[in-house]
C-alpha cells in the first residue's frame, strides 16, 4: 500500500506542478513507470485509484486521461462517502448545511437572476398545497439546489449537493410523522423566495436557517 501511496503522490505531484493539464493524456504506462522511478504494477494500482475520485479517466483502447477536474465531478466522491453515514451523524451533516446553505442563499440574493426566481416561484405554484411527502421532499431538493446554483459559486453547489443526500430520509421521516411539516416546509419556502425577490441577504439568510434548524430541532428530539 505504501509503494501505491507514492505512486499517487507522484502522479498528484505532476498535476499540481502542471505538468500534466486537465484532459492531458498520461505517458504510456512504461514510459511514465520509469520517469517516476515506480513498478509498472504500482503505477496502474494508482492509476485505478485515482480514476474512482475521478482525477483520472481511463479510456480502454485510448489511454489514460486528467479529467476536467471540474469541482462538481471531484467532489461526487463526497456524495458516495456520505451515503455510509450512520443515522445518528444525520445531525452532524444537517449543522455543515445550517453554516453553508444560509450562507450561499445570502450570496444568491444578489446574484440569482429574475427567470430565475420565476422558475422557481412556477415550481411551487406546481406543487400545490397537499403534496405528497415523496413530491415535497424532490421538490425541496431541487428549490435549495437551484438557489444554491444561483450563487454562482460551483464549489458551494458542489459541497451542499454532495452533503443534501443523508439529509433526505430525514426529510421524508419528518413529512411522516410530523402533521405540519408539509405546511410549514411550503411556507419557509415562499418566505426564502420573497426574501430573494426582495434582494434582501439577510432575510434570505435568516430563513434558509430556519428550514434547515426546524428539520436539525425536530430529528435531534427523535434520536
Amino acid at each position: 500500500m505504501a509503494v501505491t501511496d507514492e505512486a499517487i503522490e507522484k502522479i498528484k505531484g505532476m498535476i499540481v506542478s502542471g505538468a500534466l493539464r486537465p484532459g492531458d493524456r498520461l505517458p504510456k504506462e512504461s514510459e511514465l513507470a520509469a520517469e517516476l522511478g515506480l513498478s509498472r504494477n504500482s503505477l496502474r494500482e494508482a492509476v485505478r485509484a485515482l480514476s474512482l475520485i475521478r482525477i483520472l479517466d481511463v479510456r480502454q483502447g485510448d489511454g489514460t486521461y486528467v479529467t476536467s477536474l471540474d469541482p462538481q465531478l471531484l467532489l461526487e466522491a463526497l456524495s458516495f462517502v456520505v451515503d455510509f453515514h450512520r443515522d445518528d451523524t444525520v445531525l452532524e451533516f444537517l449543522a455543515v448545511r445550517r453554516i453553508l446553505e444560509p450562507a450561499a442563499t445570502a450570496m444568491a440574493a444578489s446574484r440569482i437572476s429574475e427567470q430565475q426566481l420565476d422558475a422557481l416561484s412556477a415550481q411551487l405554484d406546481a406543487l400545490g398545497g397537499a403534496p405528497s411527502v415523496e413530491e415535497l421532499v424532490a421538490c425541496d431538493l431541487e428549490f435549495h439546489r437551484s438557489i444554491v446554483r444561483g450563487s454562482g459559486n460551483s464549489v458551494l453547489c458542489s459541497l451542499l449537493d454532495g452533503l443534501s443526500g443523508p439529509t433526505t430520509r430525514a426529510r421524508i421521516w419528518r413529512g411522516l410523522t410530523q402533521e405540519d411539516a408539509v405546511s410549514r416546509t411550503l411556507r419557509e419556502h415562499r418566505a426564502i423566495l420573497a426574501a430573494l425577490r426582495d434582494r434582501d441577504a439577510e432575510a434570505a439568510r435568516s430563513w434558509a436557517t430556519v428550514h434547515i434548524a426546524s428539520v436539525e430541532q425536530w430529528l435531534r428530539s427523535t434520536l
